[in-house]
């Protein structure tokens, strides 16, 4: 198959190119796997002019590329049909594409297995050809046995299944006893704040799993109305907010010969099933958490029994982070983990420290028989501390010290035998990059056809202030100081835990450049509480999200206009999620420094968000409401004296909308104008084109209206 990157067309706008194509990432290669032995890699990828996702084979030998599985074919031309489940699971995982959006794969590299349509489907990625499996639908998340015999898959009826991989023998390993429990699923909360969107895992010999199941009577019901159709039965939805009860998680062992035996740990002192690995490098290896999350237990497994033994315990005063690819077994049985020290955050295998205070450590991505593949950003001890970069690492298991293998923004990468694929942002080029790497050298790129931007961007970094904060300026394209003078200013932040913004890759900075280019100075700046910098900078916003943030955002604000063109009599700032949270904070608390504010799906009243998140940063409202109450912008509402105009989509689960429908009340009720524009069936993360592209010109028309321009 051949195909071509499409181009924009004449009529494209920034506003709806960015839309049409996903912020650029239709058409973009993801999801990679490389076979153990290196000779086959795997990957998604649509063809640019649609939505929907290929799965395709790449030769490394030769670079030949191969379509697997197109999912027009297997569904005959029709239209996808997602279940409610499967929305779900995209909206907790922010997936906004179509087609194939997910696969796993046997130990060999040899068989994928993914869904469609709530449908079951194999490809044999050695011979080639795709396949329909005859499965008990709607079904999501299907997995092959290491050894390709099986695959487990569960419904969204809250079954977990097997089928033989020739389509026969199909069964129930696992059935929910009642309604509301599911086998094999994540929880939302696991989904949502754990990064963990698993809920069963393979053993390494193919002949058991282990299963989470997960009961959600004990979580409060809400109900999310689409007011624009008031025929339409509201959506109940288990939502664990803060201080409320979570989900009953607990964990099993399920023999393919029908054995089925719980996994024990004290559930009640650490309810959080956070990580799960199983490889043949050791036994089970559980991370539990307690709810306050200050505290966890790494666990192995006693597979006859279900008795767990107590491998390590941690505790930090602040909370202990959950961090991709750890804990893990190394094949000859040494203990991956990360750890927070004092004054930074290093990998460790058993008692060996493998990284020192110049690195500050963010993933691990594989793990071999001498060396761990993990990526970092510079620790508090570099001597460069560009904002923005971090590095892709080999760290060998003996010690001798970590070897950058990459440096660039976004950096994410597989490795299978000697093949590793590298996938990266830059600022000098657009979108993302992936290569494919032999022994650390480049031997050849993966097509993307992702369109190209009709705008460039030029950021200019630096660390601003006494704090040293990670920052970016975006000035209009062709602006000449002499001849523009100063110019007001936008701050677009996201600015809370998980969160960094000021990175070194183009596309991070496309729509800051089309809102300079209306006439602004943007900012962006990653105040204490977003990650990259060293634990105590991610620690400092706990028990006080608005102090810290909005402290930072100011002093980044006016070290900038000591260099920098910027008005400090026109600032408007915007920004969704804890941005939008951060923006009607700034107007509320600040109206000296900012004058106008948009504010997208703000969280304002965080006893509404949810447990895993809010607790970890804030504690528990119970125990500490002079917390919640300190953080909230509810109380703040006659206060405002400044142009704010709140966005939010009334089908978000995440930020429901009554946290921007209480802040309007109270605002009503202290005789406070404001604007709020609610987006009808739109979610979280407002995956629409024709919303997406018209709330940047909406706002851009509000901000300059509000600071009279």
């Amino acid at each position: 198959m051949t195909t071509e990157a499409p181009s924009a067309t004449a009529q494209d706008t920034f506003p709806r190119q960015y839309a049409r194509t996903l912020r650029y990432t239709v058409g973009q290669p993801r999801s990679f796997a490389v076979a153990p032995d290196g000779a086959r890699v795997v990957f998604l990828r649509s063809t640019g002019r649609d939505r929907a996702n290929l799965l395709w084979s790449l030769d490394p030998a030769t670079g030949t590329e191969t379509v697997v599985a197109d999912p027009a074919l297997l569904l005959g031309g029709g239209e996808e049909d997602l279940s409610p489940a499967e929305r779900a699971r995209r909206e907790r995982s922010r997936e906004g594409s179509a087609g194939i959006v997910g696969y796993a794969l046997d130990g060999a590299a040899q068989l994928a297995a993914f869904a469609l349509s709530g449908r079951l489907f194999t490809a044999d990625l050695a011979k080639g050809g795709a396949r329909e499996l005859p499965a008990v639908g709607p079904l999501i998340d299907p997995r092959p046995s290491p050894d390709g015999r099986w695959i487990a898959y569960p419904t969204t009826a809250g079954a977990l299944r097997l089928i033989a991989a020739d389509g026969s023998g199909d069964r129930a390993l696992a059935e929910p006893e009642t309604a509301g429990v599911t086998w094999g699923q994540a929880e939302f909360i696991a989904q949502e704040e754990m990064d963990r969107d698993r809920g069963y895992w393979w053993s390494p010999r193919s002949d058991a799993l282990l299963v989470a199941r997960a009961d959600d009577a004990p979580v409060q019901r809400w109900w999310i109305a689409d007011p624009a159709n008031p025929q339409v039965v509201p959506a109940e939805v288990a939502y664990p907010a803060a201080g409320t009860p979570n989900a009953e998680v607990t964990l099993w062992l399920l023999g393919l010969d029908g054995t089925r035996t719980e996994v024990l740990w004290d559930r009640a002192a650490y309810p959080y099933l956070g990580r799960v690995h199983w490889s043949a490098g050791g036994a089970p290896l559980l991370l539990v958490q307690a709810r306050d999350q200050r505290s966890q237990l790494l666990l192995t497994v006693d597979q006859a029994s279900g008795a767990t033994s107590e491998l390590l315990a941690e505790q930090d005063a602040a909370w202990l982070e959950l961090f991709p690819g750890v804990p893990a077994w190394t094949p000859g049985g040494r203990l991956v983990r990360i750890s927070d020290e004092p004054g930074h955050r290093a990998l460790f295998a058993d008692q060996l420290e493998l990284t020192d205070a110049t690195l500050h450590v963010r993933s691990v991505l594989a793990v071999g028989a001498e060396e761990i593949l993990c990526t970092a950003s510079a620790g508090e001890a570099a001597e460069d501390q560009t904002p923005g970069l971090q590095g892709l690492y080999v760290v060998p298991l003996d010690g001798s010290g970590p070897r950058l293998l990459r440096r660039g923004a976004a950096l994410d990468a597989v490795r299978g035998g000697e093949v590793t694929v590298l996938s990266s942002a830059a600022l000098d080029r657009p979108g993302r990059r992936a290569e494919v790497l032999r022994g650390g050298e480049s031997v050849l790129a993966v097509t993307s056809y992702a369109e190209t931007p009709v705008l460039t961007t030029r950021p200019q970094f630096r660390l601003a202030g006494e704090r040293r904060i990670p920052a970016a300026v975006v000035l209009p394209t062709g602006y000449d100081r002499e001849r523009d003078g100063l110019l007001p200013v936008l701050m677009d932040p996201y600015g809370g835990p998980h969160g960094a913004v000021v990175v070194q890759a183009h596309n991070a900075f496309l729509s800051a450049q089309w809102f300079a280019d209306q006439g602004f100075a943007v900012v962006v700046a990653d105040g204490r509480g977003t990650p990259g910098r060293s634990p105590a900078w991610e620690k400092a916003v706990a028990f006080d999200f608005a102090g810290v943030t909005l402290d930072d955002q100011v002093e980044a604000l006016h070290a900038l206009a000591e260099e920098f063109p910027l008005d400090l009599a026109r600032v408007a700032i915007r920004g969704w999620s804890y941005g939008g949270y951060l923006s009607a904070l700034a107007v509320l608390r600040r109206p000296d420094v900012f004058h106008a504010a948009v504010a997208g799906a703000p969280v304002t009243e965080w006893r509404l968000y949810d447990t895993h998140y809010t607790e970890r940063y804030l504690g528990h409202p119970d125990q500490r409401p002079e917390v919640y109450q300190a953080n909230s912008l509810i109380a703040d509402a006659p206060k405002l004296e400044r142009p704010l105009m709140i966005v939010h989509g009334l089908a978000d689960d995440n930020v429901v909308a009554a946290h921007t429908l209480r802040l309007s009340s109270a605002l009503l009720a202290a005789g406070r104008p404001h604007t709020v524009l609610p987006l009808s069936g739109v979610t979280h993360m407002t995956p629409q084109e024709q919303v997406a592209e018209n709330l940047l010109l909406l706002q851009v028309d509000f901000l300059k209206s509000a600071l009279g321009l």
